[in-house]
């Protein structure tokens, strides 16, 4: 144990010491901290006041049904008034004798600072259709501005036909109320339903499960590759034929894990500081409570499972990582090399995002039971839908059963690995080398 500690400690000290190391982390926690604060730091470039759009003509009264640019633009305007925070306000401009005057009366207060644009109206090009609306300024408006401004101008156009229509306040109530559709959980025995009681997750769990996936990939793709690098950079230097003189090369190989776990642990707690200490600024202070996310939803049977799936998961491919990493004599084959345990780990991932919206399909429960994908899944399942406590039992099971062949396999390969040069051995000749070495 005594060796096991020194390796533990002087690959911990190795890294952390490491200029690499301690940029990319400082780098990591800046972009953390920008990336919360955004929505912030974008409002203090941004004004809050509403765009000014001008349109020909003084306000119209709406009551009356014909269909000028007055009575357009005075529609928008009560329609964005009608909001808390408007992003346009509308603007006449008085009107003139002719076309040619009022557009250049338009123009004029553009140009003015006035108004930050204007509208303007063209036949639809069919009789009784309804205008084609068309905003012009010094800026071209975006998608989404346009998409909103034609949300707008269709109310207007709803609100004229209606009023032709001559119906009455009740009816256009009745028209526009939102029909109701629920959903119930029911048990059925003997030909009688009851109704069971299915517990809503909140958003904190939901945030929790998409955090945990996220740090496990994080950790995965950081640490699982540092442990590789290390391995194949000391095998190419021939220091390898040192170590395995002093220390086992069982006792070096997971001591060389467990001390690149607790780097990237310690990163990891680092990013998960940075983001608690940003999120508790005054600007953030009601993030949480705006999007409906309380800490205190979430059950402590969740946090036991999380720490579960996460640490049995991360030694799961760590111990593959340095299986891959010892059988590669150049620094340069190893991402070829590990790029099978890459796609393990991101199709697992991606899994799991997408099974956000369906935790209960058939190919997530299934996919909850690949040992390579149970980090992600199971914990998915056990966030989301509350699997029965016998296929968590029988997932961990598989997990831990695979972590601990993976974990002697990759002792075996790493055992006759280290000290085979040249090119990448095949696997004859790993099996018969192997064989050679028992545990």
């Amino acid at each position: 144990m005594n060796k096991f500690w020194t390796v533990v400690g002087f690959t911990f000290r190795n890294k952390v010491k490491a200029k690499s190391y301690v940029i990319t982390t400082i780098i990591m926690a800046i972009i953390f901290s920008v990336l919360i604060n955004l929505p912030y730091i974008i409002s203090q470039f941004s004004s809050d006041a509403p765009d000014r759009i001008g349109y020909a003509g003084a306000p119209a009264d709406l009551s009356r049904s014909d269909v000028s640019p007055s009575y357009i633009g005075s529609g928008l305007g009560a329609y964005f008034k009608k909001q808390e925070k408007p992003d346009y306000e509308f603007v006449p401009i008085a009107d003139a004798d002719s076309a040619d005057a009022t557009a250049k009366a338009l123009n004029q207060a553009l140009e003015n600072g006035d108004i930050d644009a204007y509208i303007v109206f063209a036949d639809a090009g069919s009789p009784g259709l309804f205008p084609k609306m068309e905003i012009r300024a010094k800026k071209k408006y975006s998608d989404e501005a346009v998409a909103e401004l034609q949300a707008a101008l269709q109310s207007v156009k709803l609100d004229h036909e209606l009023q032709n229509l001559g119906l009455s306040d009740v009816q256009k109530q009745a028209l526009f109320s939102q029909a109701e559709v629920s959903s119930v959980q029911i048990n059925v025995s003997n030909g009688t339903a009851t109704q069971e009681e299915v517990k809503e997750k909140t958003g904190a769990q939901y945030s929790m499960v998409y955090a945990i996936m996220f740090l496990l990939l994080m950790t995965i793709m950081s640490t699982g590759m540092l442990i590789a690098t290390e391995i194949t950079a000391e095998k190419s230097s021939r220091v390898m034929e040192v170590l395995v003189t002093s220390v086992s090369p069982l006792t070096q190989m997971f001591g060389k894990i467990f001390g690149m776990f607790i780097v990237g642990l310690m990163q990891i707690a680092l990013y998960v500081i940075v983001f608690a200490i940003n999120l508790s600024m005054p600007n953030n202070d009601s993030a949480l409570k705006d999007i409906g996310i309380n800490m205190a939803d979430i059950p402590v049977s969740l946090y036991i499972y999380a720490l579960l799936f996460y640490l049995i998961g991360y030694f799961l491919f760590a111990t593959l990582y340095a299986g891959v990493g010892s059988l590669v004599s150049r620094t340069e084959e190893l991402g070829q090399a590990v790029m099978p345990l890459t796609f393990l780990s991101i199709g697992g991932f991606y899994i799991g995002i997408f099974g956000l919206n369906a935790p209960g399909s058939t190919f997530v429960t299934v996919a909850s039971f690949i040992p390579f994908f149970t980090p992600y899944i199971m914990f998915l399942r056990i966030g989301m839908v509350e699997p029965p406590f016998w296929q968590i039992a029988i997932s961990l099971a598989a997990l831990l059963v695979t972590t601990l062949a993976s974990g002697w396999l990759s002792a075996k390969i790493y055992r006759t690995g280290v000290l085979m040069y040249g090119k990448r051995p095949s696997l004859k000749e790993l099996r018969k080398a192997m064989k050679a070495y028992k545990l």
